[in-house]
């Protein structure tokens, strides 16, 4: 089987029922589920210290768990205050120092707000910053780690998908995170997936199609983009995941796919992985 990977961002409903509450104990939940990545969650600030990210990286290759990192919240690549863009390298730096530590190897990057500028203004100085992050990231032994910038949901955010592919041309290394979730609440609920997959791998290649990092969750939307994230139980948004997986084995692609459903995600992530492996499984 290709080297795919399915598992949560942070922890769910059934881990704090079984009080599951050391990230080194999650790890073992998510591997006993039989899935095989996770997504550590630094989007209120990168708290973590060294010794703390090495023993979850020694967890984690214990259990087979490919680990990624969700950078703040509250990065802003195109503030018109530069302090702000400024702090945002920074907060990309220390997200990629403690990748390093985990032996993670995928930081995501909300691109934050338009600052009062136009969408291609707004892209412009996000990609400066992001140069400046990369150049930084380099200069300090961290050039192993890859930049993810994420599709977001609300339509007045940058970060739609044409942006998302532009951030990555900037550098090789920089993989696109494409939230579907977020993708679909953009495009009111019309996104399709094959239309997208296609404009990927036209912007970027091949390769970083197949290796890209995804968001899966279902999402409630306003006429302004995302609302809320959901469950899989929902039947009235999308989008579905089936299409998706079904894309996955025609294209051959291995993807890692970290579900952000709200409070289950770890179930939601198997049921993603079991419906792979079964169109997987059904052509080989």
């Amino acid at each position: 089987m290709s080297e795919i990977k399915f598992g949560p961002a942070g922890s769910c409903e059934r881990a704090a029922a079984e009080k599951i509450k050391s990230t080194e104990k999650l790890i073992e939940f998510i591997a006993a589920n039989g899935l095989n990545a996770f997504e550590y969650q630094c989007g209120r600030g990168v708290m973590i210290k060294e010794p703390k990210g090495i023993a979850i990286g020694e967890k984690a290759k214990e259990y087979g768990i490919k680990l990624s990192i969700h950078a703040p919240y509250y990065i802003s690549l195109a503030s018109v205050e530069e302090e702000k863009r400024l702090n945002s390298i920074n907060y990309i730096f220390q997200s990629a120092q403690a990748a390093s530590w985990m032996g993670a190897d995928r930081i995501v990057v909300h691109p934050g707000g338009l600052g009062k500028k136009s969408r291609a203004e707004a892209t412009a100085l996000a990609k400066e910053t992001l140069s400046a992050a990369q150049k930084h990231l380099d200069e300090h032994g961290l050039g192993d780690i890859h930049i993810c910038p994420e599709v977001m949901g609300k339509i007045n955010q940058l970060g739609d998908l044409s942006e998302v592919l532009e951030f990555c041309t900037l550098d090789e290394r920089m993989i696109p995170c494409v939230d579907f979730g977020h993708l679909n609440s953009r495009m009111q609920g019309t996104m399709d997936y094959v239309k997208a997959l296609d404009e990927i791998e036209n912007v970027l290649g091949a390769d970083r199609l197949k290796s890209m990092h995804i968001h899966f969750s279902k999402i409630e939307y306003t006429s302004g983009g995302e609302k809320r994230h959901l469950t899989f139980a929902d039947e009235v948004y999308g989008p579905q995941f089936e299409p998706l997986m079904e894309e996955f084995v025609r294209r051959d692609m291995h993807p890692t796919v970290i579900c952000e459903s709200a409070g289950t995600q770890t179930d939601d992530s198997v049921t993603m992985m079991n419906y792979y492996k079964s169109l997987y499984n059904a052509v080989i």
